[in-house]
């Protein structure tokens, strides 16, 4: 009871929260259908209890919220219900459809109790926000922009957006490692959250990144391990997808579920349905390239020794021709060679004759003219200085000249000269 001090009547918290606790009770008796995101489960495995914290946001912004309590019993089957429809447990980041009551304890307030959850309506809101997407991305004329991009003949450097611990990104290096052909794959990795919400703008961010450095790679892959249609909510968000679509290189999806492609998945250049598919996938363009090449290469080898093997047959043929021409040529120049070996020495020793005539000939002549005969014959020579005198004009009066004859010199001195 309040007691009255001063003419003022006072309650005490314990009362005014019981009283509060008595009008709620009375005012909500009934369970009602509530649609809610339940932005974090709050799980505790020691009790198995949960403690759900629920929000309701309009343009992004939280405009209520409150706490809800779900039993252990409760939990269980509701989790066993996600898992047999939804292939994923029940978790944080959904909008859910839930049966509860209105409860207020002096204690610990205001909470909601979860009896139910309606996994139908997960479905219902996932399949609500695809359409949404693709509507969006469709309006702007968006949607295929991606996959009208130009695909690199050899993807060699790849980024990839997951996470090291992913099974399905070790499954995904499995094969491109170890492929028996050897063929070679850049790799960078760039670590985001690939689950829930907050895996929107952890990817979108990585995808802003990579975009800063373009010039390193040939295209983006996006690789995550399997999962249900709940855990992959958020690859049919407007904004990453959006991200995806209009991304300036080839983005490939491998995130491993092979039923309701996603958003994402849809504007996305290439989507495998595994990380394995998709490291097929790169492969085989690797063997697109590889396999006319060595074609090619063989085709070359073989024209080659073809041409090779013609050439030389032709030359081997060409080789007797010229053997056999040339040993007649060589008979039949040879004996050539032999006459006029036999003209030029008839020649030449007629030429050597008629020379050895010429030369006796003119041996007589030059004998004829020998200034001794000369001189025997009575004919003299006359010198002044050494120099046989032709005209008067070499001489002056008192001059001494030399007269030679056969049996000797006679000197004189000129007087005069007529």
């Amino acid at each position: 009871m309040p007691e009255v001090v001063e003419d003022k009547t006072i309650f005490s918290l314990l009362e005014v929260t019981k009283s509060i606790q008595r009008t709620i009770a009375d005012r909500y008796r009934s369970l009602y259908w509530i649609k809610a995101e339940m932005n974090k489960l709050n799980h505790y495995k020691h009790s198995g209890h949960c403690y759900p914290e629920l929000v309701e946001k309009k343009d992004g912004k939280i405009v209520a919220e409150i706490r809800s309590i779900l039993w252990k019993t409760d939990f269980e089957r509701i989790n066993t219900q996600f898992i047999q429809l939804l292939n994923e447990p029940l978790r944080d980041g959904i909008t859910v459809l839930f049966l509860a009551g209105v409860s207020y304890d002096p204690l610990y307030g205001l909470s909601l109790r979860i009896v139910d959850i309606d996994p139908t309506f997960v479905l219902g809101e996932l399949e609500k926000e695809k359409k949404e997407s693709i509507a969006k991305l469709q309006q702007e004329g968006i949607f295929d922009a991606n996959k009208r991009l130009a695909f690199p003949l050899l993807p060699k450097r790849l980024a990839i957006i997951s996470v090291e611990t992913s099974k399905g990104l070790s499954d995904f290096f499995k094969i491109i490692t170890h492929n028996p052909w050897g063929y070679k794959i850049e790799t960078t990795l760039y670590p985001a959250l690939l689950q829930g919400d907050k895996s929107i703008p952890s990817i979108i961010q990585q995808l802003a990144i990579i975009a800063d450095h373009l010039e390193k790679y040939d295209a983006v892959a996006i690789i995550r391990g399997g999962g249900g249609e709940v855990g992959l909510s958020s690859y049919n968000n407007y904004a990453l997808s959006k991200a995806v679509a209009i991304f300036p290189i080839p983005v490939l999806t491998g995130i491993g579920h092979s039923t309701n492609e996603t958003v994402s998945e849809m504007v996305a250049y290439k989507n495998a349905i595994t990380p394995s598919e998709l490291a097929d996938f790169l492969i085989q363009k690797f063997h697109n390239f590889s396999i006319p090449v060595e074609k090619a290469q063989e085709s070359i080898i073989s024209l080659t020794q073809e041409f090779f093997s013609l050439h030389r047959k032709k030359l081997t043929e060409s080789a007797q021709v010229l053997s056999w021409n040339s040993k007649q040529k060589l008979a039949s120049e040879g004996h050539q060679l032999q006459m006029v070996s036999q003209q030029l020495k008839l020649y030449g020793q007629h030429i050597l004759k008629e020379q050895q005539n010429a030369l006796e000939g003119i041996s007589r002549i030059i004998n004829m003219a020998d200034p001794e005969l000369l001189l025997k014959k009575g004919f003299s020579i006359t010198r002044i200085n050494g120099r046989a005198i032709t005209s008067k004009e070499q001489i002056n009066e008192g001059d001494i000249i030399e007269t030679s004859y056969a049996d000797g010199i006679l000197s004189s001195k000129i007087i005069s000269k007529t």
